[in-house]
């Protein structure tokens, strides 16, 4: 006779959904932390990542992709970031941050503002940049991180990184608070403890915030406490999941009859024949059925003259950010 109890091992799975959420990480924990709560929170625990590794000490944006929309990663990951930085000068540690040990101390009295914003310069552009040991970057097959953690120090190379802008927010030394516009790749740590370097005082970093990556921004981001609050509501965490094509706003869109939008669906090229493209235009389009739903990112074969499909999608609702809902 039974028990009563079901087995949770099969426990049947909730159906797999589809979208992103756009994640206040708080502080104290890893990215990879953050990403086992949230599939504990929403059940989902296949095709579930994260857009952008950031520092433990770090808090901020870090959009969660579940389902297919960790097929759109890159276009997290490869857009912009901006961050919010306070530096504390004088100061140099082992992981150019607060949690590191101290190794140098230094007093360079008579910084201005304006030496400042002149040491700062050329930082802005595409610049060559050494990762710090305490990073996640991945030597002969082993993170950096641990290797610092067992005392061994290895020659970086130094890597090129796009830094949009640097503006500086606040400055009494030794606070100085900085907000950067950066490409993939960046460190912030090492832009501080560089600009630490350069002035001869040192520095690292004592507060970071990812105000934006890619197109998420921290004003309309979730906690895990909200995330999880809305796991237990009618809503359900759901209410939090932005569609597949919240990621591609920035690309041109067209709206596809009934037979390419099959073809497109089996992964077929469709022939051009639609009056409002526009000539010459390379870059990837968002294709949509005529009621509205996300099909595919398309791109244009000049020798075939055809739309060739670049990534194909299932999902079945309408998106709000179909062509006239934009």
């Amino acid at each position: 006779m039974g028990t009563g109890r079901s087995d949770p091992e099969h426990k049947p799975r909730p159906p797999m959904d589809d979208g992103f959420v756009n994640l206040f990480k708080p502080p104290g924990i890893t990215s990879m932390d953050a990403l086992r709560r949230i599939k504990r929170i929403t059940g989902q625990r296949q095709k579930v990542g994260h857009g952008g590794t950031m520092d433990p000490l770090a808090r901020g944006v870090l959009p969660v992709c579940f389902g297919q929309a960790t097929r759109l990663m890159d276009h997290i990951v490869g857009g912009v970031k901006i961050y919010r930085a306070e530096v504390k000068l004088g100061i140099t540690t082992t992981t150019y941050d607060a949690e590191g040990e101290v190794v140098k101390r230094a007093e360079v009295p008579g910084i201005t503002q304006n030496i400042l914003e002149e040491n700062l310069k050329p930082w802005i552009g595409i610049v060559n940049q050494t990762p710090p040991m305490y990073s996640a970057i991945k030597m002969d097959g082993k993170r950096l991180y641990k290797l610092a953690r067992a005392g061994i120090e290895v020659e970086r190379k130094a890597r090129p990184v796009e830094i949009h802008r640097i503006n500086v927010l606040e400055f009494d030394y030794p606070k100085l608070v900085i907000e950067v516009e950066c490409g993939k790749g960046t460190y912030i740590r090492s832009l501080a403890h560089d600009l630490g370097e350069t002035l001869g005082c040192g520095g690292h970093i004592v507060d970071l915030v990812r105000l934006r990556c890619g197109s998420f921004a921290a004003d309309e981001s979730v906690t895990l406490e909200q995330l999880e609050e809305a796991a237990h509501s009618q809503e359900g965490w759901q209410k939090y999941l932005f569609p597949l094509d919240r990621v591609l706003t920035g690309l041109k869109s067209i709206t596809l009859g009934t037979q390419a939008e099959t073809h497109l669906r089996h992964g077929q090229a469709i022939s051009s024949d639609q009056q409002q493209l526009e000539s010459g235009y390379l870059g990837e389009y968002r294709a949509y059925s005529y009621q509205g739903v996300f099909i595919a990112l398309i791109k244009f074969d000049w020798s075939s003259n055809t739309w060739q499909p670049v990534k194909v999608f299932q999902p079945s609702s309408p998106s709000p950010y179909a062509p006239d809902s934009i």
